[in-house]
């Protein structure tokens, strides 16, 4: 069995493969203070409720954005004996060409995100994954990495909105307003993070769409609030849920 980990700055996603298929994966809270031991303990129960061992799993492979986790899940899987393959190593072989002025900078999801979405749709794309931030990721129709853009995420918005002023509430976006036009505070919160945050993905995606020479990208997304924005966009053709884990995979198959 090979373990998948994704560890972001708000969340981390991690998923078990065997034989090629995804067979369980679990979201929780990233917090930069947990410790190896923390981390086992946590996994402890994960894998007991599903009846898997620790030595059942032979492989990792961690793509991760928060310095202080990744030494952590290095711990614990050292520990274990798993043989683990860091996406961010700069020996990792990923199958793509990053085609930016500072290569070392592009976040490992991101090159993650933008490879398996490569093998999905094999020409030209732009890949947006919904996190603490949004990234747009663009693909070459050679499948080199172009770069992209990056925008605070919609849980960014909603807590300025609450911490830095005075009666605005923290507001449930999950529940849509009835109308565009909200008759209350909440409804027009929820209408300015929904159609706003709907309206940015289209605005981004079609100034880069322009910059791929008459190429028609395909646009894919991913990511916790990916489900809840793609009604409010005319861009996004299709959500992947576990695209990062897919592409961790996809990428330890790469190096093995």
């Amino acid at each position: 069995m090979l373990i998948a980990i994704d560890v972001g700055n708000s969340h981390t996603v991690s998923g078990i493969f065997e034989n090629n298929k995804l067979l369980y994966h679990w979201r929780i809270k990233t917090d930069r203070k947990k410790t190896a031991d923390e981390l086992a303990a946590r996994f402890h129960t994960f894998f007991t409720m599903n009846e898997i061992r620790f030595r059942d799993i032979s492989d990792a492979v961690l793509a991760s954005v928060v310095p202080t986790q990744q030494a952590a899940w290095v711990d614990f899987c050292n520990d274990l004996n798993w043989q683990l393959l860091q996406v961010n190593d700069k020996f990792t072989q990923t199958g793509m060409k990053v085609l930016t002025d500072r290569p070392e900078e592009v976040g490992a999801d991101r090159i993650v995100n933008s490879a398996a979405a490569y093998e999905i749709v094999g020409n030209a794309l732009i890949a947006i994954d919904f996190g603490t931030a949004i990234t747009f990721d663009c693909v070459s129709d050679s499948g080199d990495y172009l770069g992209g853009s990056i925008v605070p995420g919609i849980s960014i918005s909603l807590d300025a909105l609450s911490n830095r002023t005075a009666k605005l509430p923290r507001v449930d976006i999950s529940k849509p307003p009835p109308s565009p036009i909200g008759k209350n505070t909440v409804d027009a919160i929820k209408s300015g993070i929904l159609y706003g945050y709907g309206s940015l993905v289209d605005g981004v995606i079609e100034k880069l769409k322009k910059e791929f020479n008459n190429k028609k990208p395909a646009v894919i997304a991913t990511g916790g609030m990916a489900m809840l924005i793609q009604p409010y966009t005319t861009s996004i053709e299709r959500v992947e849920p576990m695209l990062t884990l897919q592409g961790l995979k996809l990428i330890h198959e790469r190096n093995n």
